[in-house]
């Protein structure tokens, strides 16, 4: 599978060479959201289940704003904003206009790179298209200067030449 590989990468021609790249860019930022996001995901588990819930669950509020207030997890936050504006008596709706505005804060830190997997991406297309539009000028003209017995010969034969 690797010799597949391998060839496969030397006879894509040159412009294999960029698009390596934006895929070892695209691997690199994946890889850190994901440990990254795992990480959050581990605190905000442990901040909600053993900070925030087992307190909202005794209707315990003040002491659910300050373990909201002392831990640094986006789930803590989010919760934080909602409970302050539960301690003062607020509507219903501006505890969730409060929340919606902690979840605002906090989901930029979360999608932080994501954007640029979808450039990177066009990137690379656009990149594998550009070879294989080199590649078939390439063969025309071959072509338009060959014998016209090896015409489809040539032709069949430089499609797939890098």
């Amino acid at each position: 599978m690797l010799d597949t590989i391998v060839r496969f990468f030397q006879e894509g021609g040159p412009f294999m060479y960029p698009i390596a790249i934006v895929l070892a860019l695209g691997l690199a930022i994946t890889l850190e959201r994901f440990f990254y996001l795992s990480a959050v995901r581990r605190r905000n588990r442990v901040a909600f289940e053993r900070g925030i819930l087992p307190l909202l669950r005794k209707r315990d509020y003040q002491r659910a704003m300050k373990a909201a207030t002392n831990s640094d997890s986006a789930i803590a936050s989010i919760m934080g904003a909602g409970i302050g504006r539960l301690l003062s008596n607020s509507r219903r709706e501006d505890i969730e206009y409060a929340m919606e505005e902690g979840l605002m804060e906090v989901l930029p830190r979360l999608e932080k790179r994501t954007q640029y997997l979808a450039t990177l991406a066009n990137i690379a297309t656009l990149l594998g298209l550009l070879g294989t539009i080199i590649g078939l000028i390439a063969a025309f003209t071959a072509v338009a200067a060959a014998d016209p017995s090896q015409k489809a010969t040539l032709l069949s034969e430089s499609i797939s030449v890098p």
